[in-house]
Parts: C-alpha cells; structure tokens; sequence
C-alpha cells in the first residue's frame, strides 16, 4: 500500500549544508515507488524564480526530476519563502503545485493542506505584505527584474525576516483563522508547517465534532520530522541525518 509523506519547512539554502545533506538523505530513504510526497511550502529559504541557474537550484531540481522518475507522486504548495514556485519549476521536476488551501482524505478523514501562513491573522503587518507578494501584478513585475536584481531583493527580504521582531505569539495561528478555514472546506483535520511550533492541536467545531490540527516541524541540521498517512493511521517519523 502507497503511502502519504507530508513536511514543510525544509529552507534549503547554501549557508545550511547539513540540512542539505539531510534532505538528500531523506530522498534516498524516504517516499518509494507509488508513495505521495506532499511539500506544504517553504522547500527554499527563498526562491526567486524559476530561472535561477544557482547550484543549489539545480541539484534540487535533479534530484526531484529523479524522485518523480521513480514513482513518487509530487505535490507543491508555495510557502512565505518560495511562493515564485511556477509550472516550469513543476514541469522540470515532474511536480504537481497545488492551491494554497487543499483538501484530501488522510487515514480516513477529510483534511486540509496549507502552508500555514494565513492562519496567522493577529500579524497584520505580514498579513498585508503577504498579500501584496502573492498578487498577480507583484510577481509579473518582479520577474521582469533580472536575476541578480532577485537576487538581491531576496537577500534584503530574508535578512528582514530573520530579525523579525514580531512576537511569536503573534506569528502562531489563531483559532478562528483554523476554525474558518475547518468549516469552509468541511474537514475535521489540518496539516500545516509555517509557524516552526510544532504540535498537535484538538479544536471543537460547531457541530460537536472534533477535529485535529497537526503542526509539522522545521528542518534542522541534525534531524527532521515527516507525518505519513499509511492508509490507516497518521504517524511521526524522525529523520537524522547520517553525517
């Protein structure tokens, strides 16, 4: 039987090679011939187009090229780091991207995927730069921009980021934004990364049910986490990494 692979979070970049490594090691002996491997955003600390010729960028796309080839179902949803992500990214690699709220069956129940940042309605400041950058219009014009010019904008980007002064309270996801979007789709579980808190939460819906909302963790140097759905039940599985 196929199984469900979900992570999140990986933020591949050249100044992590031990998470480098660890995500090459995770390719090798995770998701098999058949199996489904589901990317809820944030593959790249940051991506700045799918023009990028980095060596990062291109050792990346082989191995995801060569995962496909070998029956891996892929499946990619933006993050708040790669959401320039595009179908050539997709046709090169042999990956499905998939909107930014999607729902499945996982072990028998109705699920929601997202990357996890529209949760996070108590931080209107991002929420409205958030917007700003998944627009249409924002991301035709700054692919206009030359490569290094992206390149450089990233840069700026992510050292803002990282010195985020934000509270971390204020960055988790808030009970309505989980509780709107469980009731919209009609789903009883949710799996989301972005807040780096990871966790299994219980929320009490409406109608008496209740459901479950699964926190994926942050790819670290020495050890990540992948939840799989075997069909019947939703388990952890640590990764470590064998340098």
């Amino acid at each position: 039987m196929s199984n469900k692979h979900f992570i999140s979070d990986v933020h591949l970049s050249d100044t992590r090679p031990d998470t480098i490594a660890l995500w090459q090691h995770y390719l090798r002996i995770g998701p098999q011939t058949g199996d489904q491997l589901y990317i809820l955003g944030d593959l790249f600390d940051v991506w700045v187009g799918d023009d990028d010729d980095a060596p990062l960028a291109c050792q990346v796309r082989t191995s995801l090229q060569q995962l496909t080839q070998r029956g891996v179902v892929l499946y990619l949803q933006h993050g708040n780091r790669d959401f320039m992500l595009g179908q050539r990214f997709a046709r090169q690699t042999g990956a499905t991207l998939l909107p930014e709220v999607h729902r499945l069956t996982v072990a028998g129940q109705p699920t929601l995927l997202l990357h996890g940042d529209q949760l996070c309605t108590n931080d209107h400041r991002y929420q409205a730069a958030r917007k700003r950058l998944r627009s249409r219009w924002f991301q035709c014009l700054l692919r206009l921009r030359s490569l290094h010019a992206r390149r450089r904008i990233a840069t700026d980007y992510r050292a803002r980021s990282d010195n985020n002064p934000t509270p971390l309270s204020q960055m988790d996801a808030t009970a309505d934004a989980v509780l709107d979007q469980l009731q919209r789709h009609h789903a009883t579980r949710m799996i989301h990364g972005h807040t780096h808190q990871p966790a299994v939460h219980q929320h009490h819906l409406p109608d008496g049910q209740v459901a479950q909302r699964y926190v994926l963790d942050e790819w670290h140097t020495t050890h990540a986490s992948v939840w799989i759905d075997d069909g019947h039940h939703l388990h952890r599985q640590i990764i470590g990494n064998p340098l």
